[in-house]
């Protein structure tokens, strides 16, 4: 094993999976990241507790049933969460520096327990960085839907993100062939 608990099997190819460089995001395309996301009770709670939200929208179930949805709802932040963790092994697994900001941010239409999100992400722009030689600034645009189809939450995101060359045999980066470079 090497310092970062990977075998040395004498040479073998090894592709670890990653997400994608500035140059490979297209404007316009839309990435649908699956599988998705069965929100179950347990996932509600837990996150409704460990971030101290004592919302009884997300907790109570007999104040709940007597509010506008009837029941509790699923904590936005966890769907906002969640749905930015979707898109990361597909678009900035390794590829991304920075979260720079999300804006835009709206829960159109509830989530509840026992519902799936799926994520879909549109690129709407990129740029080269004016003082960040070899990174860019990309922004995309987060769709999450239920399993019927209803938009659930909607996101603008900015990141900071690595161009391929630049990237390239920094520790940690990943080669466009897929090889991890690491320090041995």
């Amino acid at each position: 094993m090497n310092a970062h608990g990977r075998k040395d099997d004498g040479g073998g190819r090894v592709i670890e999976q990653r997400g994608l460089y500035f140059e490979e995001l297209e404007e316009g395309v839309t990435y649908a990241h699956r599988p998705g996301r069965t929100v179950t009770e347990a996932d509600n709670v837990l996150f409704t507790t460990l971030t101290m939200n004592t919302q009884a929208l997300h907790l109570d179930a007999a104040w709940s049933a007597g509010q506008p949805f009837g029941q509790r709802l699923v904590n936005s932040m966890f769907t906002l969460a969640t749905m930015v963790g979707q898109s990361v092994s597909q678009l900035t697994q390794g590829t991304i520096i920075a979260q720079l900001g999300l804006t835009d941010v709206s829960f159109p239409h509830p989530l509840y327990h026992g519902d799936t999100l799926y994520t879909e992400t549109v690129i709407s722009g990129k740029r080269p960085s004016g003082s960040r030689p070899g990174q860019g600034i990309v922004t995309m645009q987060h769709t999450g839907r239920n399993q019927d189809g209803a938009v659930v939450a909607l996101a603008t995101r900015s990141c900071l993100m690595w161009m391929r060359e630049a990237h390239a045999g920094q520790p940690g980066s990943v080669r466009g062939n897929g090889q991890e470079t690491m320090p041995v």
